[in-house]
């Protein structure tokens, strides 16, 4: 393990390797490096000094990388412990030099010790996955909030931690909640955690899921794709939520929806998908069939209840990588897939490159963003302006060979009018 001001990362001899795979990600994210490209030319980060608490994965990197070029002082840090991916980490401090503070299966201890070592840098920009870097910096670190113009923040979790810290009157400068962008959570949690999520269970546990009952409990933007890359590898697919308008869509989309106490009856894999609290709780613990796996795909590993799962097992293993065996007083066996932490990055590597290239687009014009409009900015969580979404998507559509249609100024001209009817 090496340790310094530059990072602390597992094996500092990984860095080649890791290298390599971020050059791999760089392929398939043609937005972000053009971004990169202005940001070279103009340094419009010039002088700032950047906190970031992100998954460390190769996409993550080519962000870092683009974030370096336009002039950021930066330092990363993780955030989750079973996230990093160890041979990006030490590419970032070994070949790149950006002070990275991260492990992968790092304790609690460690994992708050690092973003602690990030807010060292006395941040004026942040940039969170889980708002652990801004709920940090606010409780223990509050003496560094005078320096903080502003942050952004990447994860649904994190946007309703900060949406209740505005709301407490807590938050103490403006973040951009960079998950609201179109361009960001109509294709990363659609697209993206639909198919690492399954990608993750699939790599931890060699399942076949076709013929396989899967409830997919909580039907927002990640739910929806989780739904739906399952149907479309042969599971039954059931559906459990509290809004009654996600149910509604969900039924019209053709899944099966039931309360999630029945659903806990006869699901072959049960995933969470919801950022809420004791979405698996020990009243559906009880009902699980022999041989039912659990796997979390929200930020926070307390989705699923894995204090009352402990109590009612009289055992518990560690059967495979990533899979602990726990088994009830009367035999039944139940399966915990990355000790209920977001199984996407426990066991596999995320979402693809592609979609993070649109995520990641976000964050950077984000930060841009945040140093020429701070001043106008209230201590409040606001959104990207919609033209940064739509140019995003424009970039991303030319990279991809497709073009579009545009109005013409007779469209333009019909549609700003009232005058015309039937």
């Amino acid at each position: 393990m090496t340790t310094s001001t530059q990072g602390d990362v597992k094996d500092r001899s990984l860095a080649p390797r890791g290298k390599e795979r971020i050059e791999w990600a760089a392929r398939d994210m043609p937005v972000l490096r053009l971004i990169r490209e202005r940001f070279s030319q103009e340094q419009p980060l010039k002088g700032i000094r950047m906190a970031g608490c992100l998954h460390i994965t190769t996409e993550t990197a080519n962000l870092a990388l683009t974030l370096q070029a336009g002039g950021a002082d930066l330092v990363l840090c993780a955030s989750n412990p079973l996230s990093t991916q160890d041979d990006v980490a030490a590419a970032l401090v070994c070949e790149y030099g950006i002070p990275t503070f991260a492990i992968k299966g790092e304790d609690e201890e460690t994992y708050y010790r690092h973003i602690h070592a990030a807010l060292d840098h006395r941040p004026q920009l942040t940039m969170d996955d889980g708002c652990d870097l801004v709920s940090t910096l606010h409780s223990s670190r509050s003496e560094l909030l005078g320096q903080v113009i502003g942050g952004m923040e990447e994860t649904t979790t994190g946007v309703i931690r900060l949406r209740s810290m505005e709301k407490q009157g807590v938050l103490k400068y403006p973040v951009l909640a960079v998950n609201e962008s179109n361009t960001k959570h109509l294709f990363d949690n659609r697209y993206g955690t639909g198919q690492s999520t399954l990608d993750g269970i699939i790599r931890a546990t060699n399942l076949l899921l076709a013929g396989r009952t899967i409830v997919v409990l909580g039907y927002g933007w990640c739910g929806r794709g989780v739904a739906a890359r399952a149907r479309g590898l042969g599971a039954n697919v059931v559906v459990t939520e509290v809004d009654p308008i996600r149910a509604l869509e969900a039924v019209m989309d053709g899944f099966r929806v039931l309360p999630s106490l029945e659903a806990a009856t006869i699901g072959d894999i049960l995933i969470t998908v919801t950022g809420n609290l004791n979405v698996i709780d020990r009243s559906h613990l009880e009902r699980l069939k022999d041989g039912a796996v659990l796997a979390n795909s929200g930020h926070f590993n307390d989705e699923i209840n894995i204090p009352e799962l402990e109590k009612l097992a009289v055992r518990k293993r560690r059967i495979r990588d990533f899979v602990d065996e726990y088994t009830y007083a009367d035999g039944r066996q139940v399966y915990l897939l990355g000790e209920g932490r977001l199984i996407n990055l426990a066991a596999a590597e995320g979402h693809p490159a592609s979609v993070m290239d649109m995520s990641f687009a976000n964050q950077a014009l984000g930060a841009e963003y945040m140093l020429k409009h701070a001043s106008e900015l209230q201590p409040r969580v606001y959104t990207l302006p919609a033209e940064i979404d739509q140019d995003i998507a424009r970039l991303k559509l030319k990279a991809m060979g497709v073009a579009i249609d545009t109005l013409t100024s007779e469209q333009q001209t019909y549609l700003n009018s009232w005058e015309a009817g039937t």
